[in-house]
């Protein structure tokens, strides 16, 4: 019976004197806790009221991978705790399919557990437990005709977030990052109508919207003699679009910026797509000075294929190592290498989602040179970047 004064703890191990062992530890922490060593018999039943899972990964009949699959498949998303003595790596990679199930994983653990800090983590787990949850927000939907007519009607506005140099400490560069201003729900974030974007054909227009606002605004920063460069997201639609740099071109010099200040970021998957079309362009894009960088790197299939190919002058590692790579081995060697490899390419390197000092002092010790993250500034709106600049 499920003691509600308690939290509850269930372990999935083949070994019971392992998973006994566990219990006992568990109940000293005062969790309640049960065991199943027969995983055919924990499938079949109703799954267990509890707070955490412990999943043993290397099992009989069925490994703890299938396991994640199948809580995933009926809908249970109890945190995990993943246990292994094969292979590191397999742990590290079992953690991130559990996250892109949308299944928490607590943390992961190599056998022989030390008992100490399974102890140590069911209470840091039980304090978490205590806190008070607030309910998601429902998201908005929008149509594709809402958004449309949203960009005719020029209701998007860009939010700028600072780089800066980890040399001198100075602001390097912005990045503009597409908002919504609603007439009746006021500022919408682009996790909310940027896949219906994509999805409907609207890309290309929200993209010139962008370039629009973008480089008008960078008037303004220019007349407060912040001297910054400009960062622009592009899609694959306008990376084969023949015509791109010369309508860029003649923006920029119809709004007095200099092409060099001016940094068009391109995914990974946005080169591949029409590899002849978008070498022609980005090609010409650089001719006229423009630069490019090649965003969320190390995420793609063909990373090393598209730095051989095309004339990136920036590498921003992805957030995804950046944000790991103080506690994640694994992510920390990923920086590290995409350091070195945009050092001997020349190239410029931008390490984004960094959210903590440490982090930013770990990235000016690895020889990185931009930094770009809520521990530097959030993306705010034009005239708060001047005012923020002035006092950074």
């Amino acid at each position: 019976m499920h003691d509600n004064n308690k939290a509850a703890l269930f372990i999935l191990d083949d070994n019971e004197q392992y998973a006994e062992l566990l219990k006992e530890f568990a109940e000293q922490a005062n969790w309640q806790a049960d065991f199943e060593t027969n995983v055919v018999s924990f499938l079949t039943q109703e799954f267990p009221a509890c707070d955490a899972l412990v999943l043993d990964l290397f099992m009989p009949d069925f490994d703890g991978i299938e396991v994640i699959r199948m809580l995933a498949d009926r809908g249970h998303h109890c945190p995990l705790i993943l246990v292994s003595g094969f292979d590191k790596k397999v742990l590290h990679s079992a953690e991130q399919l559990a996250k892109a199930h949308d299944i928490e994983v607590l943390a992961t653990l190599t056998k022989p557990i030390e008992l100490e800090s399974f102890i140590e983590l069911l209470n840091r787990v039980s304090v978490n437990l205590n806190q008070p949850k607030y309910p998601k927000t429902v998201k908005q939907q929008y149509s594709p005709e809402e958004i449309e007519a949203g960009l005719k009607n020029h209701e998007f506005v860009l939010h700028y977030q600072p780089q800066i140099c980890l040399t001198t400490n100075k602001i390097n560069s912005v990045e503009a990052l597409v908002r919504w201003q609603h007439p009746e729900d006021g500022l919408v974030y682009p996790d909310q109508f940027i896949s219906v974007v994509e999805k409907h054909n609207l890309i290309e227009l929200m993209t010139q919207e962008i370039l629009n606002i973008s480089v008008k605004e960078s008037s303004a920063v220019i007349q407060s003699s912040l001297e910054v460069s400009l960062s622009i997201n592009v899609s694959a639609d306008n990376i084969i679009a023949l015509s791109l740099p010369e309508q860029l071109k003649a923006l920029t010099d119809k709004n007095h910026l200099a092409p060099h200040n001016l940094t068009l970021e391109l995914t990974e998957s946005a080169v591949m797509g029409e590899l002849t079309s978008s070498l022609d362009v980005l090609n010409r894009l650089r001719m006229k000075g423009f630069h490019l960088s090649i965003d969320d790197f190390g995420t793609g299939y063909s990373s090393l294929q598209q730095l051989y190919q095309a004339p990136f002058t920036e590498l921003k590692i992805d957030r995804q190592f950046v944000s790991s790579m103080l506690f994640d081995e694994e992510a920390m060697i990923i920086v590290k290498i995409c350091i070195m490899l945009g050092k001997m390419l020349n190239m410029n390197i931008v390490a984004e989602g960094v959210e903590n000092l440490e982090t930013l002092h770990e990235l000016q010790h690895l020889g990185c040179n931009f930094a770009q993250g809520y521990a530097i500034a959030k993306p705010m709106a034009v005239n708060d970047l001047i005012r923020w600049a002035e006092q950074w």
